[in-house]
Order: structure tokens, then sequence, then C-alpha cells
């Protein structure tokens, strides 16, 4: 599940293997950029934004691009075998060589991209100017943040992490994980927050994806073996009181939205539902955010 932490273990991945590095290869497989050859250029950097990865190569441009629920960068070695899905799932090639011997070649290949584009590095602001302030950036400011989610005080808490507008990095296991730290369902009004956990709301959202971001497996209990709270976790037992986690879909339904609640713990409203029953599949759709 591609959230914030996810993007930026895959930005550092990239920019380890391209960033200094001269392009020897590069294959874009949608219509509109078909023709593009950047062959030559320098990769410059690549950092995460959100849920977006922005690779800026030399000559002011940037491969700005987004995972999606199932979207995924793989980095490969010389002669290494590609296994990151079937070759027509593959959205773009992007192969550099270093400057010396020092360092072996990498060659990058995006898989299920449900959003890829090239712009002006200039121009940056028309993929992300959207984005609320980051959890895991240089502008991340808490203040800001929970002026954000507090604009809408009718809002069910859930929808509004998960805007990214708001604050930027949180997808639906954090969205699930925080209301339950907080002891209130995701589909409590904002405005309804006891304030001593709107204070604690947006540093505990940050606790949490800098806690992970080092991490290869997710854990928000710092219990081994049990990483996740309630996420996931449909007619289980609460970690806390052994009540079945329940599940459902949250929002209009334009697109997949699980989420997973403890009925003990966690107070609010909710929806009605069989406990412990899972959030039924849709059909995915382009994310925005």
């Amino acid at each position: 599940m591609p959230e914030g932490d996810t993007v930026w273990q895959t930005a550092r991945r990239l920019h380890t293997a391209l960033a200094g590095k001269t392009l020897t290869r590069t294959d874009f497989r949608v219509p509109k950029y078909a023709t593009v050859d950047l062959t030559g250029r320098t990769v410059l950097d690549v950092t995460p934004r959100g849920k977006h990865l922005l690779t800026r190569i030399e000559g002011g441009l940037t491969v700005h691009s987004h995972l999606g629920m199932e979207g995924s960068w793989k980095v490969y070695a010389d002669q290494q075998r590609w296994t990151g899905g079937p070759a027509h799932q593959i959205r773009v090639i992007l192969a550099a060589a270093p400057a010396t011997d020092a360092h072996p070649a990498r060659t990058a290949v995006g898989y299920r991209l449900p959003v890829l584009d090239l712009l002006r590095t200039t121009e940056e602001h028309r993929a992300v100017g959207h984005l609320g302030p980051d959890l895991l950036g240089p502008d991340w400011d808490p203040d800001r943040a929970l002026a954000n989610l507090l604009t809408d005080p009718a809002r069910p808490l859930g929808e509004a992490l998960l805007d990214q507008r708001n604050l930027a990095g949180i997808g639906n296991v954090y969205k699930s994980e925080l209301c339950f730290l907080l002891n209130v369902t995701p589909w409590l009004p904002v405005g309804a927050l006891p304030a001593e956990h709107t204070a604690q709301l947006p540093v505990l959202a940050k606790k949490l994806l800098e806690a992970n971001r080092d991490r290869p497996i997710r854990s928000t209990t710092g219990r081994r073996g049990q990483d996740l709270f309630v996420y996931g976790r449909a007619n289980r037992p609460c970690l806390r009181c052994d009540t079945p986690i329940r599940a459902a879909d949250q929002g209009d339904g334009s697109r997949e939205r699980p989420t997973y609640w403890c009925p003990n713990c966690q107070a609010g409203p909710a929806p009605s539902t069989t406990p412990g029953a899972a959030p039924s599949r849709r059909t995915q759709h382009r994310p925005t955010n």
C-alpha cells in the first residue's frame, strides 16, 4: 500500500541508483511521450512530495510519477532479471551509467504507474502545487496542516486525512491507524475531535511516518508479528480489548477506501456492518492526490 513512507523509500532507491549518472536509455511506454528520448542527460535528483515522485533531469525537465494503488518502481543491475510484472505493465524505463567505473550501471523500471508526466522543472507546481504540508518533507508545518484539516469541521476525520490538500502522505493504512490511536472512528467529524487529540494529531501523524520511512515492514504497534492495530485485521480481535475489528469503505464510492476500526475502543459514528466484514472491491480510479 504506497503511502508517504513507501514513496520516500522509493525516492531514496531511485536517487541512489540514478542521481549524478548519465541516462543511456529512456523508454516511455505511454502514447503522449512515446517519441521522447532523454539519452545523454544527467539525472540530478529524485525527490518525494507526498505520494508523488519528481525525477529531475539535466535540461530543466522533471519526470513526474504517482504510484497510485498498485504502481511501483524497481531498480535492476545489468543482466538482472526484471521481476516487477509482465512487460505490458511497464510504463517507463530509465537506464543510467555512472561517470566512472566505481559504481555499476542501474536501470529503473516503472510498473503500472497510473500517472506519468514529463514537465518543465519550473512547472512542477502543476503536479504538486495543490498539496498540503508534506509529513516527510522540508515544508512540514504542523500548524498549517491542522488549520487545513479544521477548514471543514463537519467533514469525517478519515476523509480529511486522505485529502492531500490538507497534508501530504497519509493513505488508507495511516488513516485507520491514526484514528485508532486517537480513540475515535474515521467517521467522526473533524470538529468533534476532542481538543487534546486535535493538538496531538499532526505530531502523531509525522511520528508514525518518520518511524517507518527506514523500515522494510511498516509497524504502528511496536510489536513483533503484530505490525498494525486495525488495518487489514477484519474479524480479528482488537489488540487492546479483543473486540472483533470491523471494516467498511469510506467516502463517496468513487475509489476504494478500505477502513478498519474497533467498535469498542473508538468513539464516534460508524456505518452498520457485519463485524469483520471486508470492504467491497471496486474498479480502481486514477488517483488525483
